[in-house]
C-alpha cells in the first residue's frame, strides 16, 4: 500500500476492460473502441494513430513498430514491423550515418504493422478505428506538457531542417492547438486503400521524390515492396513466470539475458539494500548490454547464437563475473547516438485478449525530415546500424537495423498476465528488466513500479535521475562507477496486470510522460 500522504497516484483497477498509453487522448480512445465492442487489437490502433498525431516527437506513421498479442487461451502472435534499407543503397560510399542523414530513413513499417494486426486481430471497420486521429488532426489536437517540453527541447534542430523548419520549427507551449490537416487526409486515405494508399500510392510517391531529392536511393519498389514479418517471441522464465520478447532484429533478448542474470542473485534482500541493488543491476547491465552489441543484428543478414545467448548456461557463466566489490572493466559498447522517444500501450480487453504494442520515431522528431504534402515525419532508425563494416549489424542494402523498441508480454502458463513496456531507446531492456523485479521481487504494483526512480549504466558511466539518493550514487562511485546525473526523465512505461484471482485489471502509466492507464 502506498503512502497517500506523499506524492503521486494509486494504480488503476477495472473489472473488464483497459488501456494504458502516454497520452489522455490516446487512453480516452481506445477505452472508447473497447466500450463499442472492439477488441485489445481495435484499440491499439486506434490509439498509437492519436499517439501519431498527437505525440509527434514520439511517433508516427513514419517510424516502425512491434507487438505481441495474446488470446485468453494462450494463443500468441507477434509481428516485427521494422522496415529495410534501399535495394539500391551503397554502403561503401555513406560510411556512418547520422541522425539527420536522408540515408537513416528505412521504410517506415508502422502502417503495414498496424494493418496486419487489423486483419488478423481486428472486429471493427478501420476507418471507424482511424477517425478520432483523423478529426485530431484536421480539427486540432491540444499540447499536452511532456509534448511541448520536448518539442521545444528540439526546436533549434527542426529550425536547422529545411523541410521542417515551417511546420516543426515553431515555438509552442503547452495548451497550444495544431492542425495537420495533410496528416488527416494521409489516414483518411489508408482508412480507405489500406496498404495501396500508402506503399504504392501517392504518399509513396510523395516521399519517394523529397528522399531521393535529398540524396537517398528509396525507389517506389522499396515501399511497395514493403512488409513485415509475424514472428515467434523468444522467451525465458523469471519467478515461475515466462516472460515474452520479439526476436532480433529488435533488443529484446537482452531482456531474456538480463532477467536470466538476476534470477541467480537474492533480489528481495538487493531491493532493501539500495546502493548494493544499483550495482548489482548496473553490472548485469554491463555484461548484458555488452552481449546484445556483440550480436544483434537482422537475422536475415547475420547469424547470431541466440539459444545460448538466453540460455541459463550462459546467463551463469556471465554472473560469475560479477564483482559485488567493484564495478566490472569490459570494453566500451559500440559508439551509438542516445534514442529516447517511443511510445508503448497496453490493452486487454473483455474477452481477456491482451497486446503489448510499440512504435517510434527513433530520435526527437525522427530524422527531422518532414513531407508537408503527406504530413509526415520520418524516422531515422537507420542511424542504428553499427559504424564499421565488419560488425552483423552494419550498413548494408535491403536490411532492418538493430532495434530498441521491444514490446513485452508475461505469461502465467498459457494465460496472459501482463502486457508492458518501457520506453527509452537503449534503456528499454534494461528498464523492463527493473520494473519487473520491482512487481517480482519487490512486491510493488505496475504504477509504484513505474514511479520508482531509475539508474542506468550504459556507455560506462551510471545515469541517474534525480529521484535516487545522493548516497546510492556515492556508493556507486566509491565502486569506480563513473556517475551522472539525466539531464531528462529515462524512458516511460505502461504496464497492465490481469488478476485472475479477483478478477481485475490493474494498471499503470509513467509519470514521466502525459498519459494514464483507464477502463472500465
Amino acid at each position: 500500500m502506498r503512502d497517500f500522504q506523499a506524492p503521486g497516484r494509486s494504480a488503476a483497477y477495472a473489472r473488464q476492460a483497459m488501456v494504458a498509453t502516454s497520452h489522455p487522448d490516446a487512453a480516452r480512445v481506445g477505452v472508447e473502441v473497447l466500450r463499442a465492442g472492439g477488441s485489445a487489437a481495435d484499440a491499439a490502433i486506434a490509439a498509437s494513430a492519436v499517439l501519431a498525431v498527437a505525440e509527434p516527437q514520439n511517433a508516427g506513421l513514419g517510424g516502425d513498430t512491434f507487438y505481441i498479442h495474446a488470446d485468453a487461451t494462450g494463443r500468441i502472435s507477434a509481428y516485427n514491423g521494422s522496415g529495410r534499407t534501399p535495394a539500391a543503397l551503397d554502403a561503401a560510399a555513406i560510411g556512418t550515418v547520422g541522425l539527420d542523414s536522408v540515408h537513416s530513413v528505412t521504410i517506415p513499417g508502422a502502417v503495414d504493422a498496424l494493418l496486419h494486426l487489423h486483419e488478423t486481430h481486428g472486429r471493427l471497420p478501420l476507418d471507424r478505428l482511424l477517425a478520432p486521429a483523423i478529426a485530431l488532426a484536421a480539427q486540432g489536437w491540444i499540447v499536452q506538457p511532456r509534448v511541448a517540453w520536448d518539442w521545444q527541447a528540439s526546436r533549434q534542430r527542426l529550425a536547422a531542417s529545411p523541410s521542417a523548419r515551417a511546420f516543426w520549427g515553431r515555438q509552442v507551449s503547452a495548451g497550444a492547438r495544431i492542425c495537420q490537416p495533410a496528416l488527416a487526409r494521409t489516414l483518411r486515405d489508408i482508412a480507405v486503400n489500406g496498404r495501396e494508399g500508402f506503399y504504392r500510392g501517392e504518399t509513396a510517391q510523395g516521399l519517394v521524390r523529397l528522399l531521393r531529392g535529398l540524396g537517398g536511393a528509396h525507389t517506389m519498389a522499396d515501399f511497395a515492396a514493403h512488409a513485415g514479418t509475424p514472428v515467434v517471441p523468444i522467451e525465458t522464465t523469471y519467478r515461475g513466470l515466462r516472460v515474452l520478447q520479439c526476436p532480433p532484429n529488435g533488443q529484446g533478448m537482452t531482456v531474456l539475458m538480463l532477467l536470466n542474470l538476476l534470477s541467480g542473485l537474492d533480489m528481495g534482500a538487493l531491493w532493501q539494500d539500495q546502493p548494493a541493488f544499483a550495482h548489482s543491476f548496473a553490472q548485469a547491465c554491463q555484461l548484458a548490454y555488452a552481449e546484445r552489441d556483440r550480436w544483434l543484428a537482422d537475422p536475415a543478414c547475420a547469424q547470431m547464437p541466440l539459444a545460448t545467448l538466453i540460455g541459463q548456461p550462459h546467463a551463469a557463466r556471465l554472473r560469475a563475473l560479477m564483482n559485488p566489490a567493484a564495478m566490472l572493466a569490459l570494453p566500451p559498447p559500440i559508439s551509438e547516438p542516445p534514442h529516447r522517444d517511443t511510445v508503448y500501450l497496453a490493452c486487454v480487453d473483455a474477452d481477456g485478449q491482451a497486446i503489448s504494442f510499440i512504435n517510434s520515431l527513433f530520435t526527437d522528431f525522427g530524422s527531422a525530415i518532414h513531407d508537408e504534402a503527406s504530413g509526415l515525419l520520418l524516422h531515422n532508425r537507420g542511424a542504428s546500424f553499427a559504424p564499421f563494416g565488419d560488425h552483423p549489424n552494419a550498413l548494408a542494402p535491403a536490411k532492418r537495423p538493430m532495434h530498441t523498441i521491444i514490446p513485452g508480454m508475461v505469461m502465467e502458463g498459457a494465460r496472459p498476465l501482463m502486457p508492458f513496456g518501457v520506453m527509452g531507446g537503449h534503456y528499454q531492456a534494461a528498464g523492463q528488466a527493473f520494473v519487473l523485479s520491482a512487481m517480482l521481487d519487490a512486491g510493488l504494483d505496475p504504477q509504484a513500479a513505474l514511479d520508482l526512480p531509475r539508474h542506468f549504466a550504459f556507455n560506462g558511466e551510471v545515469e541517474m535521475e534525480s529521484g535516487v539518493p545522493q548516497a546510492v550514487a556515492d556508493a556507486l562511485a566509491a565502486l569506480g562507477h563513473k556517475v551522472r546525473r539525466a539531464a531528462r526523465p529515462i524512458g516511460g512505461g505502461q504496464i497492465i496486470r490481469i488478476d485472475h484471482a479477483q478478477g481485475v485489471l490493474i494498471g499503470g502509466s509513467d509519470p514521466r510522460k502525459d498519459g494514464y492507464a483507464l477502463g472500465y
